[in-house]
């Protein structure tokens, strides 16, 4: 089905027309502030969308979002949904865009993959804005006393660039001062943290204003506000703060605002995109990056905490191949009927669905199968949900679209209906730091306990005498396994979680724990997508 002009997709939405901005003929910005009757509308019901520990193989969520949207328009439901804009450091690197796949799909895909309506590029001139400020301070006989050895605010870029992890800069300047810096992928920064937490532009420059970006020589925190320059951010971010329109490929309207990574962010798209689409649909799907330990945990302690959100129901999507995977088969030889590999990796679908349980939430299992599951595979999974009491569906959405996913569609509707939510987070943000981050990481991935380095337990005790003993949780974790080793799989026991570094996000209220080898830049494979693009045309 061709896309149709956004005007039209607009329509279904009953936007008013001074509300679009368009950019061309298939994306335009929302101007909330040109629909008078918004905040007074009654909310809809919001369904999170997660996944087991992704793999090779992929899982699906944003196809089964995407999927489930179109589902909902078949069964005659006004649904909506609300994605993150994709980083282009996975588009050129390994992952390739996020756009979900086949008929459950959204577009423009280049555009939206791509540079789409600029929201990254405001974000990368603003964080790096600050950055320069900072330093022609510094250079400008440094009138704040700044120590240029305890300067925390990163550079970033937009890309996979791992030589940028650690740099020195004003090396050759005789008016200099050089000293170490770094760069974080744009998705990674605390600005693309606080862009996707705040409630309004107002509350954005609030919160831009309290990020500490330095330390002076007595070791007094530095912020943004300090160095006078939050305005002019301001300026580069007016437009991105409204959310950006585009339409999956059955012509059914999608918000795509924001971006954070999950695995070193919060993972979730902007609050502003959500809140608006609670008001425009009665159904809202939105989703949280990566498997369920991370996206969807601080989805639900953050995010929800954050914004007032309270979410009805909760889609936890599974493959064959990847439970597979986690049962032990080698990537080569999934193709191949395993029912044995397959019993061995379902441990880790039950851990993901018990610790949502644990937020009170109901949780539907999409299975979302491919051309290479055998009936036999399927069986073995719907009769184990079946077994488990567990709600689940089948879902087709890549090959054959909304059709595909009615049947997930129902199960949500009927989860919806029967009201069975009770949402509650895991930890209340007042209890001591310690005590949040040994809880996810004992209840949410199963380990025996923490062990902190030197550095994270001096940086606790110094976050919590500046007055941070009341911040969310961020931890930094490998997607790839419910350890800090991407190397294990499946739903391991007796291990603990080990943390090197404790950053402080304090625009965000949030402190991030880094643990085992995880960066916030990441780097690219040996063979990128950017070089097997070369065989592609470009136009």
């Amino acid at each position: 089905m061709p896309l149709k002009q956004i005007q039209e997709v607009a329509k279904k939405l009953n936007l008013p027309e001074e509300a679009i901005l368009p950019y061309g003929r298939y994306k335009a910005k929302i101007d909330l502030s040109a629909i008078p009757d918004l905040e007074s509308r009654k909310d809809g019901k919001l369904v999170l969308v997660t996944a087991i520990t992704p793999t090779k193989a992929g899982e699906g969520k944003t196809t089964t979002s995407i999927g489930l949207a179109d589902g909902m328009a078949k069964i005659g439901k006004k649904a909506l949904i609300a994605l993150r804009e994709p980083s282009l450091g996975p588009v050129f690197g390994i992952k390739g865009g996020a756009t979900g796949g086949g008929k459950a799909s959204i577009g423009p895909k280049d555009d939206i993959d791509l540079h789409f309506t600029g929201d990254f590029h405001a974000l990368t001139s603003s964080i790096n804005l600050i950055s320069a400020v900072i330093e022609n301070s510094l250079y400008q006989g440094n009138p704040l006393h700044i120590d240029p050895n305890r300067i925390v605010w990163k550079r970033a870029l937009d890309m996979n660039d791992r030589s940028l992890r650690d740099i020195t800069v004003a090396e050759n300047d005789p008016k200099g001062i050089p000293h170490h810096s770094s760069f974080n992928i744009t998705v990674a920064s605390e600005l693309m943290a606080i862009y996707c937490l705040a409630s309004s532009p107002e509350d954005f420059l609030e919160r831009l204003k309290r990020i500490i970006v330095a330390y002076d020589e007595q070791g007094k925190p530095l912020t943004v506000a300090d160095f006078k320059v939050s305005h002019a951010v301001m300026k580069l971010m007016r437009d991105a703060f409204m959310p950006n329109l585009v339409q999956t490929l059955e012509n059914n309207p999608a918000l795509i605002q924001g971006g954070p990574f999950a695995n070193i962010a919060h993972g979730c798209n902007a609050l502003i995109a959500t809140k608006a689409a609670l008001k425009l649909a009665d159904i809202v799907i939105t989703e949280a990056g990566f498997g369920a330990d991370l996206g969807a945990e601080k989805f639900l302690d953050i995010k929800c905490q954050v914004g007032g959100l309270k979410p009805a129901a909760c889609v936890m999507v599974a493959t064959v191949r990847a439970l597979k995977l986690h049962g032990g088969v080698a990537f080569e030889d999934l193709d191949k009927e395993n029912l044995e590999a397959l019993e061995k990796g379902i441990p880790n679908l039950y851990r993901h669905i018990e610790n949502i349980r644990k937020f009170g939430l109901p949780v539907t299992v999409g299975i979302n199968v491919f051309p290479t599951d055998t009936k036999a595979e399927i069986e073995l999974l719907r009769k184990w949900c079946e077994d488990k009491g567990y709600r689940f569906a089948i879902n087709s959405a890549f090959l054959d679209g909304g059709d595909g996913a009615k049947e997930l569609a129902k199960r949500v509707v009927e989860s919806l209906e029967e009201g069975e939510c009770n949402y509650k987070p895991l930890y209340d943000r007042h209890e001591p730091n310690l005590v949040k981050i040994e809880r996810i990481c004992k209840e949410i991935y199963g380990a025996d306990g923490v062990e902190y380095s030197d550095l994270a337990k001096k940086q606790l005790e110094e976050y919590d005498a500046l007055g941070y003993g009341d911040a969310f949780i961020c931890m930094a974790k490998t997607p790839l396994s419910f350890t800090d080793s991407p190397k294990i799989q499946g739903a391991p026991t007796g291990f603990k979680i080990h943390v090197r570094e404790i950053n402080l996000a304090a625009g965000s209220h949030f402190l991030i724990p880094l643990t085992g080898t995880i960066f916030t830049m990441p780097g690219l494979p040996k063979v990128p997508l950017a070089e097997e693009m070369e065989s592609l045309p470009w136009k």
